[in-house]
């Protein structure tokens, strides 16, 4: 029977990062920076809202698009990036920023229709694009800081492009976009037909420099999708709280592919996710510099071991290329593991262009990394990859 599933489903992959967590982990003595889940808990505050929430029986339907008063709350949060979005019409909360992410393209692509995004990147949106009948097109960013700029979105644009994605700040890289970097590709693309998809799910997680949205933008407001919520935030991973912002006329086509998707957004948390953008907005800071000093030291380690690293201004991931050549980097990652207990992900897992890159998660502890930095270290100090 195996014959009669969607090619299309039979044709994905499981997550390279996934792949990898699970070959390594029921190894013994292991050291695993693969994983990009805050290493925090949620804020107790907000678990007391959810936990009220189930005691005052708050466990029913709500309306499709969410609690009105969470995407007030949405649009008052998000007010700081982009002039003000409807509560009613133009927000929806979703099931993670993931099923954001699906309901979007599933409402925009078409068979045959193209979609641009930057390589390397999270392998979360190939699978997507392909279900929804659309061709993804990676654009090589590697000499480019791996940044997606006009210069290179000019080389990529065809007449059947439909949706161009800027999954900034980016994982796996970390690198955010400037605000001149943003508006150059906003007055490049207001007169064209297509959509920007803009995942800023790690917005609150920014070390050098404020993030900006390319909503920020008038003339490309009306052709925007932003996708965020609360998964890195404010640690709610599990809560599974996710939200679109985007013009009226496009979120009603997007609600209804959710409506039938997912109904609503579970309640319970909804009401958690009230509590985080109302009275817990200064919660990520705190974890904020956490990971800025965790990023240092990893960058200086690194630094010292000869590695060459974009220093990331967002998220939670680095990702040093390795002079390897007798090797993949699938290959190094198993030998990483094999030979000192040391589990980073392959970066061929984020597309053909991360190929000779690892991606390295910095959301663990300082006791962690540090061991972890050790046993890279040790490995390069005895083996040759050239």
């Amino acid at each position: 029977m195996e014959q009669l599933i969607n090619p299309r489903v039979k044709d994905i992959q499981i997550s390279g990062i996934r792949r990898f967590y699970n070959l390594v982990a029921d190894k013994e003595d292991m050291i695993s920076l693969t994983i990009g889940q805050p290493d925090f808990p949620t804020p107790q505050h907000v678990k007391a809202a959810g936990i009220e929430a189930i005691q005052s029986n708050q466990t029913t339907y709500t309306p499709n698009a969410g609690l009105l008063t969470l995407r007030h709350a949405i649009r008052d949060f998000y007010s700081k990036y982009a002039s003000v979005y409807d509560a009613a019409d133009e927000i929806i909360v979703t099931v993670g920023a993931s099923q954001a992410i699906d309901i979007t393209l599933r409402t925009i692509l078409q068979p045959g229709d193209e979609v641009i995004l930057p390589g390397p990147v999270y392998p979360g949106y190939e699978p997507l694009i392909t279900l929804a009948g659309g061709t993804p097109v990676l654009a090589d960013t590697t000499a480019n800081g791996f940044k997606l700029t006009r210069s290179i979105l000019e080389q990529y644009i065809t007449p059947k492009t439909k949706c161009i994605i800027l999954p900034y700040p980016s994982n796996p890289t970390g690198v955010t976009l400037t605000y001149e970097e943003l508006k150059d590709i906003a007055d490049f693309l207001a007169e064209k037909d297509l959509f920007i998809l803009s995942d800023e799910i790690y917005s609150e997680l920014t070390y050098d420099k404020d993030h900006v949205s390319i909503a920020g933008f008038p003339q490309v407001r009306d052709k925007s999708i932003v996708i965020n919520g609360l998964s890195k935030s404010h640690s709610m991973t599990g809560w599974r709280i996710g939200f679109t912002l985007a013009p009226a006329w496009l979120s009603k086509h997007m609600l209804k592919v959710h409506q039938y998707n997912a109904t609503c957004a579970t309640s319970i948390s909804q009401y958690a996710a009230l509590e985080a953008l109302t009275n817990g907005l200064d919660d990520p800071g705190e974890m904020r510099e956490a990971y800025r000093q965790r990023r240092d030291y990893c960058l200086g380690r690194l630094d010292k071991m000869g590695l060459t690293v974009e220093k990331p201004n967002g998220a939670f991931y680095i990702l040093p290329k390795f002079p390897i050549k007798q090797m993949t980097s699938l290959e190094l990652g198993l030998s990483l593991v094999e030979k000192v207990g040391l589990a980073i992900v392959p970066g061929d897992a984020f597309s053909k262009f991360g190929e000779g890159y690892m991606r390295i998660s910095y959301a663990y502890s300082m006791e962690e990394l540090a061991e972890g930095m050790d046993r890279l270290e040790r490995y390069l100090q005895s083996n040759t990859l050239l």
